[in-house]
């Protein structure tokens, strides 16, 4: 027999309040996602995903309202259920990773004290046992030297490391069905790319299906079995994804598509030599410093930093989290003061 989805989106409508540029965020959705499935709802801004993954999670805001339509987690309805139900639900059943981590995670409680929270709640384990457990799924999600960082807080940690809290988190107790909202839009692509593969790894593992909201192609290619294009909160097209990358069909898709920036610049007129109107001579910025009792540690954001702009002529200064490109901006604006060097 064909195996059942683990999450059934059927006719779905949710109502926008009154004076709103529209009727509803989402208007006759339906979608499945099968076991071991990843499926990737892409759309622009205000095309109808995260109130998607919201009305799933039932979090959605208050002035919206499931109109009508039918979301079986497992063949389970889960509209109309009562907060308490969706609360029990959640974590256990299906789980949820947010945009930002920043905002999601807890700033004053340690990284393990949140993974340990979701086994605290929806089982009866001891606390060894769920000590042991939140330590298995941080080495699953490849954070480093979890017993380190099960005492640490989210601010003192990478904004991959924090991504990966999260996943561990939400992976916790094995959940059937796992929703991401854009969870790479805040990381670098290095990261970016490790995080998808981490994702895609799980998920293989355990079955679990998934349902990846997103606007970027780039991880729509390399992460979705299955795309599904919204525009003002109604499909427009669904299919594989080779088939929608590859052949899209529907005008609005091809739209999407052809927006997607190339890696091959544009043929650019051959510029005279202008004069410079910045240059940066041997640029350095080190901040450090110990404190009471404390080793002084320094940190070299920029070093021996020469770069010239010409009128009328674009720089990019292209590096990953850390690597300097901020602290350069800020020593030629002078909203930091340099180390040494010239501008």
């Amino acid at each position: 027999p064909p195996t059942l989805p683990i999450l059934s989106i059927k006719s779905l409508s949710v109502r926008l309040p009154a004076g709103s540029d529209r009727p509803f965020a989402i208007e006759g959705l339906s979608v499945d996602v099968a076991p071991g499935e990843i499926v990737c709802i892409v759309g622009e801004s205000g095309s109808g995903k995260s109130v998607t993954a919201f009305s799933v999670m039932g979090l959605l805001a208050r002035e919206l309202s499931v109109a009508e339509g039918r979301i079986e987690l497992q063949g389970d309805n889960l509209v109309g259920k009562s907060e308490a139900e969706m609360r029990q639900l959640r974590g256990a059943r299906m789980a949820m990773i947010f945009q930002e981590p920043m905002t999601a995670l807890n700033p004053v409680q340690t990284c393990g004290a949140q993974i340990d929270e979701v086994l605290r709640i929806h089982t009866d384990m001891d606390a060894a046992t769920r000590r042991a457990r939140v330590l298995e799924v941080m080495a699953a999600t490849h954070l480093p030297d979890p017993e380190q960082l099960y005492d640490v807080y989210p601010h003192q940690i990478s904004g991959g490391q924090r991504q990966r809290v999260m996943i561990a988190s939400s992976l916790a107790l094995d959940p059937a069905l796992l929703i991401a909202d854009e969870p790479t839009t805040a990381l670098d692509v290095t990261t970016q790319k490790q995080i998808l593969t981490l994702i895609r790894e799980l998920q293989k593992r355990r079955g679990t299906g998934v349902l990846f909201i997103t606007h970027d192609f780039g991880v729509v290619a390399e992460i979705a079995d299955r795309v599904v294009v919204m525009q003002y909160g109604k499909v427009v097209e669904t299919g594989p994804v080779d088939d929608v990358l590859r052949r899209p069909q529907h005008p609005y898709s091809k739209m999407l598509i052809a927006s997607v920036p190339s890696l091959d610049p544009p043929a650019r007129p051959a510029k005279k030599q202008a004069e410079v109107v910045l240059a940066t001579r041997k640029l350095d910025k080190t901040y450090g410093g110990g404190g009471f009792l404390k080793k002084a540690r320094e940190v070299h954001a920029a070093k021996d930093v020469n770069i010239e702009v010409r009128r009328g002529e674009t720089v990019g200064i292209v590096g990953e989290s850390g690597s300097g490109k901020s602290t350069v901006a800020r020593c030629i604006a002078r909203l930091v003061e340099p180390s040494s060097g010239a501008i």
